[in-house]
């Protein structure tokens, strides 16, 4: 018999098919690691701003952190893309054990956009009037 050199249209067919299969995959792989990595990083940074937030209205003397106040349940830019609204609320209301203006609780919410869907992250604390 005689032997036969090269390769057949088939050879080729089934090379570039594993090829195309492959190239997919890790192309496809690479898209979910890349869009998982931004998703984190939009979080972390909305976490930062919440952080930062809470411990600006901490540093505040107890008669200016208000329930009042109409301008913390108004949603603001804070930064391109974060926008924050603050509740505060008398810890009072919350549990009718406690006294009245004694306890705060403040809530802080940042609302971010990805993929074209709104996402939160929402942090509380608690501040206690010092005597």
């Amino acid at each position: 018999m005689k032997s036969e050199k090269g390769y057949t249209g088939i050879d080729i067919a089934i090379s570039v098919i594993v090829i195309t299969i492959f190239v997919s995959f890790i192309a496809a792989l690479s898209s979910r690691v890349n869009s998982s990595s931004k998703e984190i990083e939009l979080k972390s940074k909305a976490t930062e701003i919440a952080i930062l937030e809470i411990e600006t209205i901490k540093n505040k003397t107890w008669d200016d952190i208000t329930t009042e106040d109409t301008a913390y349940r108004n949603t603001t830019e804070v930064q391109q893309g974060y926008y924050r609204t603050i509740i505060v609320e008398d810890y009072h209301d919350i549990d009718s054990t406690k006294e009245p203006d004694i306890v705060k609780k403040i809530t802080v919410q940042i609302q971010y956009m990805f993929k074209g869907k709104k996402e939160n992250v929402e942090l509380s604390t608690i501040v206690a009037k010092e005597n």
